[in-house]
């Protein structure tokens, strides 16, 4: 039945409001009318749900060659990594490349391989997975295992992940279906023991349980706002099928649990961990297997449903040389970058470098710590150099590395005099 004011003017089926000099109305054969608004909104809809099945291009991923060539610039050392990582990152995008097409029934489906990575503290974990998302311009976001609890306790639910996933994509749950969710720390939520607990281990076995679903994929329902779900709260629905999780941890005492496997050196008091060589620490810890976990912690659902495994080494004084100096936001150039916005030339002495080295591993933070140490030994220099007109310059020293000069101020060179070094 068509509808019309007192006036004879057409009014659109779908708002009900009348046509005027804003507001267009088409008529339909069958004596329907609909406005140009309507129309619009209606394109923009079907617009969308056309984008949730458009598959990725595969010419538009980065081959694997590519992603390491990336990573590269970005990443010191950790080759090996770097190879598998950018093997798995293609093969997960050429995955979804394809999957939007088979609909057939026979039609093969290539599951998901997610990525755990297996790392000292400050080994680049999170610096690879950061990286990866960044070549591919899609969502990133990094959680912390440890602040995750089962649903129901004190903590964050495991949804929360997925909620950082959604705001990094500025809330489209598109783009986050096809992002990289980073979780760190995964190490820290193994279970006490191998048997199972008649207890409940919320924010151990209990978190792993609860990321079981996520990971392999499934719709999730995430309070938009956060925190604890609520029963008549209005939640975000996400499919979590294309989502890659790459879980990373230190997994201190693992290297145990393979040595005694393998019984690769000879148990006694002179053999221990410690005294194998990097090369050899890496070949052990990349003879890693499922069992090996299990023993460690984890669940054996949860890895399933990481069949990738890749060990980063632990960084020596040469690759923390070369993090300080040779990538393209290294460290040294950051701090370069930022005294010259104040007319400041900031000199870093090749023997001030190497020191700043040694103190990251005295500290045992690898890569993590370098800038905090940095940070901290110029905080007088960049507290003064703001106070102080015209062109300036700053040498670092090893003396000054290791505290040995006191006045930092009085070593800060101007114009109107010599340049002084420690």
């Amino acid at each position: 039945m068509k509808r019309f004011s007192s006036n004879n003017d057409c009014f659109c089926f779908f708002c009900g409001k009348p046509a005027d000099r804003d507001r267009r109305l088409i008529q339909s054969p069958t004596g329907a009318f609909i406005c140009d608004r309507c129309i619009s909104a209606c394109q923009d809809k079907l617009d969308l749900q056309a984008a949730e099945l458009t598959p990725i291009e595969l010419d538009e991923v980065p081959t694997p060659k590519e992603f390491k060539e990336y990573l590269d610039q970005y990443v010191v050392g950790q080759d090996e990594a770097k190879k598998v990582l950018s093997v798995a990152v293609y093969n997960h995008y050429k995955r979804m490349s394809s999957s939007v097409n088979n609909f057939e029934e026979d039609a093969i489906k290539i599951e998901k391989s997610n990525i755990l990575l297996i790392g000292p503290t400050g080994s680049g974990k999170t610096l690879l997975a950061k990286t990866l998302a960044q070549k591919l311009k899609v969502p990133f976001a990094i959680a912390d295992a440890t602040t995750l609890t089962e649903a129901g306790y004190v903590g964050e639910d495991v949804e929360n992940v997925l909620l950082k996933l959604i705001n990094a994509a500025d809330g489209n749950i598109e783009a986050a279906q096809r992002g990289i969710i980073f979780i760190d720390e995964i190490d820290k939520i193994s279970r006490k023991s191998e048997n199972t607990s008649i207890t409940r281990d919320v924010s151990g076995e209990g978190v792993q349980q609860a990321l079981l679903k996520i990971i392999e994929g499934t719709v999730a329902s995430v309070p938009p706002q956060g925190g604890r779900k609520h029963p008549n709260q209005e939640m975000l629905q996400i499919d979590t099928t294309n989502i890659l999780f790459i879980l990373g941890g230190a997994f201190v005492g693992l290297d145990k649990i393979i040595e005694e496997r393998t019984a690769a050196h000879t148990m006694g008091f002179g053999s221990t961990f410690d005294q194998l060589s990097e090369e050899e620490k890496m070949n052990l810890l990349n003879q890693v297997t499922p069992d090996d976990l299990v023993k460690f912690g984890l669940i054996p659902e949860l890895i399933g449903r990481m069949p990738i495994t890749v060990a980063l080494k632990e960084l020596t004084k040469d690759d923390l040389v070369s993090i300080l100096t040779e990538p393209k936001n290294a460290i040294t150039k950051q701090f370069q970058a930022s005294f010259a916005i104040d007319e400041a030339n900031l000199i870093f002495e090749k023997e001030a470098i190497e020191e700043i080295a040694n103190e990251a591993i005295r500290q045992k933070t690898g890569a993590r710590g370098l800038r905090t140490i940095v940070e901290k030994m110029l905080m007088d220099v960049m507290f003064e150099i703001p106070n102080i007109e015209g062109k300036k310059s700053f040498t670092v020293t090893k003396d000054i590395v290791l505290k040995k000069k006191k006045d930092i101020k009085s070593l800060i060179s101007t114009d109107s005099k010599k340049e002084i070094t420690a």
